[in-house]
């Protein structure tokens, strides 16, 4: 399909810029919500995913809320927020930072890396749906095309 069969564009762009741009919002929103139906069995949400991720990546040492912040992919999220989620959760624990007592450590707990080593399972098969639609070699160039707009 396309993305004017897909919004039912009935006029013509006004630019191929114009279409690539309404392209990756349309499709940016498709993704994000393919990805909370895989997440809703877990009653995660994108936000706190991408925090769990972020603090398996720092294991088995802890980050601030700080650091959190600016890794997350969606840069309007609250970090400390959803910390506070993930800890009644009992996938984080937050800590006193030793070397600033007005800061606060986090770090994710066995039960978090449970939990994201499951979701790895759903993310592989949501992946392999993908490579039905899109080779290797396009995915890695639509990636380099991407980092490229963005630079």
């Amino acid at each position: 399909m396309s993305i004017e069969t897909d919004i039912k564009q009935t006029t013509p762009f006004r630019t191929p810029y114009h279409r690539v741009m309404v392209n990756l919002i349309y499709t940016s929103n498709w993704i994000s919500d393919s990805q909370m139906r895989v997440l809703k069995p877990f009653k995660l949400t994108l936000q706190q995913y991408n925090v769990l991720r972020i603090l398996r990546g720092q294991y088995p040492s802890p980050i601030k809320v700080a650091d959190i912040t600016e890794r997350m992919l969606d840069k309007m999220s609250n970090a400390s927020r959803l910390v506070d989620k993930l800890v009644a959760k009992k996938l984080v624990q937050r800590t006193e930072c030793p070397s600033d007592r007005r800061a606060v450590d986090v770090i994710i707990t066995d039960k978090g890396l449970e939990l994201l080593n499951k979701l790895d399972a759903s993310q592989t098969e949501w992946s392999d749906l993908q490579k039905q639609k899109l080779t290797e070699e396009e995915a890695i160039l639509l990636s380099q095309l991407l980092d490229r707009l963005r630079s």
